[in-house]
């Protein structure tokens, strides 16, 4: 298990919020946290404290009023720690390069491979054509319904027909190096997390997976740890200290360690 740093960009400031409150009309949100350090300050901490795998994603629709920013902030993190971060948000074949050359170990993708609730396997060998497989990290953010976890896009807007199993992961194993799951219902809400969807998570072996959503105290994070056999990684956003939460990093990770 690893402590999977995030650095959310949002109308170019770090933020957290709860994310399924996010919309891009007005490029609203409802935030949990505004940052006064600009996204590479993140970068550089966790660069320091050599902890790799993070995610970057930018919150504005390109074309949106403070895309320009919300990217500028999120180029100035990939190149203070260049191999150190993942970069995600409007990612497509197109533009997945230039955030590689930028400093991104990976890009983070969703939306783009998924379009009117089915998985588009164009797209997604033009992205694995774009910058190879080793590069790619698929988000298949989720949210429970009846009979299970649906993959969730379009801001976690829009349910898709692809319920999320161990195999439907191992199927896409090879698309990809890792896989981010958050827990939709509990993005963001610090209120415990999704102990069904880590189990599952904890049965999965194939790549590694980062789950985030709702961890809010240190009891959570063992459970996690356990339901997870000790391979799901983690992120860990409001609920953090250095995002105005509780949790303290520095005794994250040597929890995480332990």
């Amino acid at each position: 298990m690893q402590f999977r740093p995030c650095i959310d960009i949002h109308n170019g400031k770090v933020k957290q919020i709860v994310g399924s409150s996010l919309v891009d009309e007005g490029n609203q949100a409802s935030e949990n946290f505004v940052a006064e350090q600009d996204a590479a300050f993140f970068a550089d901490l966790y660069k320091e404290r050599n902890i790799c795998g993070g995610h970057v994603i930018l919150l504005n629709k390109e074309g949106s009023e403070f895309f320009d920013e919300t990217r500028r902030q999120a180029v100035l993190a990939l190149r203070a720690y260049p191999g150190g971060l993942q970069v995600g948000g409007g990612i497509t074949a197109e533009n997945a390069s230039y955030y590689i050359e930028q400093g991104a170990s990976h890009v983070v993708v969703t939306s783009y491979v998924f379009s009117q609730g089915k998985i588009n396997y164009v797209n997604l060998n033009k992205l694995v054509d774009a910058v190879g497989p080793e590069h790619v990290v698929l988000d298949l953010s989720c949210k429970k319904y009846e009979d299970g976890y649906y993959v969730m896009t379009d801001r976690w807007q829009n349910k898709t027909d692809m319920k999320l199993t161990v195999a439907a992961m191992e199927e896409l194993s090879s698309y990809c190096d890792e896989f981010l799951i958050h827990a939709v219902d509990v993005e963001g809400k610090s209120q415990g997390i999704e102990e069904e969807l880590v189990r599952m998570l904890g049965e999965f072996t194939m790549r590694p997976v980062t789950y985030a959503g709702g961890v809010h105290d240190f009891e959570d994070l063992a459970k996690l740890k356990d339901l997870g056999q000790n391979h799901v990684h983690v992120t860990i956003g409001s609920a953090l200290d250095l995002f105005g939460g509780t949790m303290e990093f520095e005794r994250v990770l040597k929890e995480i360690e332990a």
